[in-house]
């Protein structure tokens, strides 16, 4: 047969001196084969690991900019004394922010990938860390990270970024870190905290009858621990009359707190389920899709909070927005009153509520509302207002999508102070690469 018939038929592409019986078997074949084992010696610096456009280079150059003096100034050793080296705070901020960005949400995650991730490596640039580090950096800050919030957008307003012209404001309800099941009512809370009161002195008893009999330092674990049962359990029985307040009369015995997070609350999440969460308040400028405010509350009702972000926005920027967009459920007659002139500076943007009465138009003013009020329904009705109302749901809604891609699916710490410090990285890593992006349209060095 013809070498050229036969090229590709099967089973006989043999060699001529060898038959199909004499072929080679995968071990006795001679390769080349790979040994993972070997020890190899690369000589390379961590900087030629890392593209010079990445994202983590962003994060350090800017953390580079940053004034930390107040995390230095706790710092006790120092050059000429005695005394271990601390860590530099500047590693421990650009950690989180680049974790922030890509999704990391605790404190062992990163500290794992600190050793696994070259970006990550790179910017510890050889220093070691343990999640106990970064774990009381990321909630131990919050006024710093506030601070620096301020100054990126006074920085973007400076620059003409921002101008506050248009704000949208929207809640986000995010899971908490406590169990549905930790939630106890009143009369169980008590007797928890009695159980939990009895064992903490009964480890006391244990140490003092017999000193020799555990662990010192075990000892201490398992009183520290108990300790911190019953500090929770009494902070869930100081927090369970305000829950009880918002309870309708019959409803108060129903009133439950959790024994892990006091501060969580149970609240209707996005697919209708309930579930503990927090209530996370964002603020953004509609140009430039700049986070303006940040705000954390532990109340499923986003009614009530336009007056205290108004608030905010002015007091960190220097003046209120001009235009404020909400949804419905912000509306509240007082803070519509208090923000919109003449009593305020800020014009309102938000649906009117549908009247009871079917013959009733709900954007006609009633007789009961005030000067405010009554402009804001005639306004609502109006083309333009509707089409300037749009702005809300591109701009809340991208922002929030954006943190929840970012890993706000829930929060991994307890309670309101170390929540608020979470949330404020959030903010500050959303604030960063919007810079970057403004910057690089405008021109701006």
């Amino acid at each position: 047969m013809d070498q050229d018939d036969r090229l590709f038929e099967g089973g006989e592409c043999q060699d001529d001196g060898q038959s199909a019986q004499e072929a080679t078997s995968p071990g006795q074949a001679r390769v080349k084969r790979a040994d993972r084992a070997q020890v190899q010696l690369r000589h390379a610096a961590l900087n030629d690991l890392l593209p010079e456009d990445h994202q983590a280079r962003v994060v350090v150059t800017y953390v580079d900019g940053l004034d930390l003096s107040p995390l230095y100034a706790p710092i006790l050793s120092v050059e000429g004394r005695a005394g271990r080296e601390a860590t530099d705070p500047k590693i421990l901020m650009a950690l989180w922010l680049y974790g922030t960005l890509d999704a990391v949400g605790s404190a062992r995650q990163l500290n794992q990938l600190c050793q696994d991730s070259v970006p990550y490596q790179w910017i510890c640039g050889g220093v070691g860390m343990n999640y106990h580090t970064l774990s009381d950096f990321r909630t131990a800050h919050a006024d710093l990270l506030d601070n620096l919030l301020t100054q990126s957008v006074a920085t973007l307003m400076k620059q003409d970024l921002v101008s506050l012209t248009r704000v949208a404001q929207d809640g986000m309800r995010v899971r908490a870190s406590a169990g549905a099941s930790s939630f106890r009512r009143g009369k169980t809370l008590q007797e928890c905290l009695e159980q939990a009161e009895a064992q903490v002195q009964s480890l006391r008893e244990q140490l003092e009858t017999d000193p020799g009999g555990v662990n010192k330092r075990q000892q201490a674990a398992r009183e520290r621990a108990a300790q911190e049962r019953a500090d929770r359990i009494r902070k869930a029985l100081e927090q369970l009359p305000q829950v009880e307040a918002k309870k309708k009369a019959k409803d108060k015995e129903k009133a439950r707190v959790s024994t892990t997070d006091s501060d969580a609350r149970v609240m209707k999440m996005p697919d209708g389920g309930f579930r503990p969460a927090f209530n996370v308040q964002f603020a953004t400028d509609t140009q430039s899709q700049v986070i303006t405010g940040v705000d954390v509350i532990n109340s499923g009702s986003d009614q009530g909070q336009m007056l205290p972000m108004v608030e905010q926005i002015e007091q960190r920027c220097g003046k209120p927005p001009e235009e404020h967009l909400v949804d419905g459920g912000f509306v509240k007659q007082d803070d519509i009153d208090k923000v919109s002139p003449p009593q305020g500076k800020t014009v309102v943007y938000a649906p009117v509520m549908e009247s009871k009465d079917p013959d009733r138009d709900a954007h006609t003013p009633r007789d009961d509302d005030s000067e405010a009020v009554a402009q804001w329904r005639v306004r609502m009705a109006t083309a333009e207002a509707k089409a300037i109302y749009k702005d809300r749901a591109s701009t809340a809604e991208c922002v929030n999508a954006i943190a929840r891609n970012r890993g706000l699916q829930q929060l991994r710490v307890r309670g309101l102070p170390k929540v608020r410090a979470v949330i404020l990285w959030y903010a500050l890593a959303h604030n960063l690469m919007r810079t970057v992006a403004l910057r690089a349209g405008s021109k701006i060095e």
